[in-house]
């Protein structure tokens, strides 16, 4: 009557459809030029770079004191706190980095370096909303500060669970857009530009134009080179999409702008396409986050829950805080029918999700399926506990409610 086996049966074709509908929300993390190109995901596609700083000349760091520092000292701590932020950063070591950036954030709250440093570690591991703020706060502190406005329209163009995403692109394209007038010559903000234009679903010679004036600026932003790709796939011609990326494949040399590809063609549905790509750049980088999430996505697609755990497994070992992560290795536990697992990642995944997402692990792609892998394999009891879990998610799920009230009638007394 409650369609369990209907819900396991289907399970396989439809996260192929949740997925794709997800797909811009989770592209993972990835190392980047240090000209602060799009050339890989610090956080998806685009990783900032570090703000500028350097150490004091003092070789041993300054012994706090009970006495106020003088201005020189607390310039030195924070050049220190920087440069330990951006080093921890560049080693992925990111809780030691968000220290270091908060701890220059104290020394100077006014200089914008510090909420641009900890804008990065959060985006690095895509906790968006926290990314947001900071960066915010580091365009506030400096209006023109074109790095934190181009990093701010990156994470404002990463859909959000019950956010008013149509609002937030249009903010990212006028962030972008104020990046390109304070700095004309800015190949990076003309990409953004394109970038929040593709977002609000604007595929016209405008985007086209924005790309074009990108890879035009700078002939080697293979980054641009595969958006304008994808524009041109869009506006139907394929004809001259197809060359750019065979090129831009070609000459990627990082495993960065290679994860670039292989999104865009996930993007495009063309998953097939993008394993090989995905592949290539973890021979040059077998730790890259984002090539082994997205190389996850393509074995959950393909039904190759085994492959698809591995991935995911071995990218949350250098991003734990991903709620994406736990959230889709959660539903390889489930193709997997290790419901147990499923159980145990998917309470990992709610610790690391916003009130939205939540609510979304209370469905059937959540604590929802569990019970109903639970119910499938004769184990009513721990059924009760998945379908009551998902009801403390997402309370007014009438058919979770349903689910629960027949499991328990099945329990043994």
């Amino acid at each position: 009557m409650f369609g369990w086996a209907r819900r396991q049966f289907s399970f396989s074709n439809s996260i192929a459809v949740f997925i794709s509908l997800s797909i811009m929300m989770c592209a993972g993390i990835v190392r980047a030029q240090e000209s602060g190109g799009e050339a890989g995901v610090g956080a998806g596609i685009f990783r900032p770079k570090n703000p500028e700083s350097k150490r004091s000349t003092n070789p041993t760091r300054p012994v706090a004191r009970p006495t106020r520092p003088n201005p020189a000292e607390i310039e030195a701590r924070f050049e220190d706190q920087l440069s330990d932020g951006n080093d921890a950063r560049d080693a992925r070591k990111y809780a030691v980095a968000e220290t270091a950036y908060r701890n220059a954030i104290k020394l100077k709250p006014r200089d914008s370096r510090g909420s641009y440093g900890l804008g990065n570690v959060f985006a690095d591991q895509q906790r968006w909303d926290e990314a947001e703020k900071a960066y915010r706060d580091a365009v506030n502190a400096s209006p023109a500060n074109v790095e934190a406005l181009v990093a701010l329209s990156f994470v404002l163009v990463q859909p959000r669970t019950g956010a008013i995403n149509a609002m937030r692109f249009a903010e990212a394209q006028d962030f972008a857009h104020r990046a390109t007038s304070l700095q004309p010559t800015n190949a990076v903000a003309f990409d953004r530009l394109g970038v929040a234009m593709m977002a609000r679903g604007i595929f016209t010679a405008d985007t086209e134009g924005a790309f074009r004036r990108a890879t035009g600026l700078d002939p080697s932003f293979l980054v641009a080179r595969v958006h304008l790709a994808r524009v041109l796939r869009q506006l139907n011609r394929s004809s001259e999409a197809d060359p750019l990326y065979n090129s831009a494949i070609e000459q990627a040399k990082d495993a960065p702008t290679l994860v670039l590809i292989a999104d865009s063609m996930q993007t495009e549905q063309r998953w097939t396409d993008s394993e090989p790509v995905l592949r290539r750049a973890l021979v040059l980088d077998a730790k890259n986050p984002g090539a082994l999430f997205l190389l996850g996505r393509v074995m959950t697609v393909n039904k190759r829950y085994a492959e698809a755990e591995d991935a995911f497994k071995r990218a949350a070992e250098v991003n734990p805080k991903s709620f994406q992560v736990q959230n889709l290795l959660g539903r390889a536990y489930l193709g997997l029918e290790r419901y147990d697992d499923a159980f145990r990642t998917y309470e990992r995944a709610a610790t690391l999700a916003t009130d939205a997402d939540r609510k979304q692990l209370g469905g059937a792609f959540g604590f929802g399926g569990v019970g109903d892998g639970y119910m499938n394999a004769g184990r009513a009891r721990d059924a009760v506990r998945a379908y009551d879990r998902a009801l403390q998610l997402d309370p007014n799920n009438t058919d979770v409610q349903q689910k629960a009230a027949a499991a328990r009638a099945r329990v043994p007394q």
